[in-house]
């Protein structure tokens, strides 16, 4: 089999496999999209994340287990054990746990053929697929190697030049210019809103050039 054509294998494990362990700290879009085949499947999964990670909105009604994302020693031994045990609860629930959102929704399960194969098209269509995610991955990589004119912590805005920004705080730009409200914190997108003087609400990314010298307005 190919590299790129690796793919394939990583579907077929997904589905075929006993039990799945899916951690989707950082929210990586990849890690959700094999969560969404393993529940279209409906088969057993244990959810985790880091406990720095926000929720994710569309699977939050199911259970997960935390862990600390320092991986320190003196916490890990303890988030093993909790993951030990969450795979072993689901794994004990069998047919009648609930496994994922499309068994929450009453929608009947997608089958597994027996003795299905992939065709070549398929085989090219999944390796034209795995190539963009690459190259989709390294302007990612290269995005965030950028400057960045802004930070999130937990709701607050810390600018380049130390100062800090609360929801609906005052902020200028480098010319000491009003710029707008603060509106709105989108962390996961690294992305603030601002509410012009006009009422219209703009997003500044903390990788933008358009970011570069905002400050909070001091009083």
């Amino acid at each position: 089999m190919k590299t790129d054509y690796i793919v394939v294998g990583i579907i077929q494990k997904i589905v075929e496999s006993a039990m799945v362990v899916c951690d989707f700290s950082a929210r990586n879009p990849n890690v959700m999209y094999e969560l969404g085949i393993r529940h279209a499947f409906n088969k057993p999964v244990v959810l985790i994340k880091d406990r720095r990670t926000e929720k994710v909105f569309d699977i939050q009604g199911l259970r997960y287990t935390e862990y600390d994302e320092s991986l320190r020693i003196d916490s890990v031994q303890k988030d093993i054990a909790r993951i030990a045990s969450a795979v072993t609860e689901t794994a004990k629930s069998g047919a009648d746990g609930l496994n994922s959102v499309v068994q929450l929704a009453g929608i009947k399960a997608a089958d597994v053929p027996v003795g299905q194969t992939v065709s070549p098209d398929t085989q090219l269509l999944l390796s034209a697929i795995a190539t963009l995610e690459r190259r989709m991955d390294s302007v990612e990589i290269r995005d965030r190697s950028t400057s960045r004119y802004f930070r999130i912590e937990d709701e607050k805005v810390v600018f380049a030049d130390g100062s800090e920004a609360k929801l609906n705080d005052f902020v200028m730009d480098r010319e000491s210019k009003f710029v707008g409200a603060l509106v709105d914190i989108h962390p996961m997108d690294e992305k603030i809103f601002l509410r012009h003087e006009s009422g219209k609400i703009q997003p500044f990314s903390a990788f933008s050039l358009r970011s570069k010298g905002l400050t909070e307005v001091p009083f």
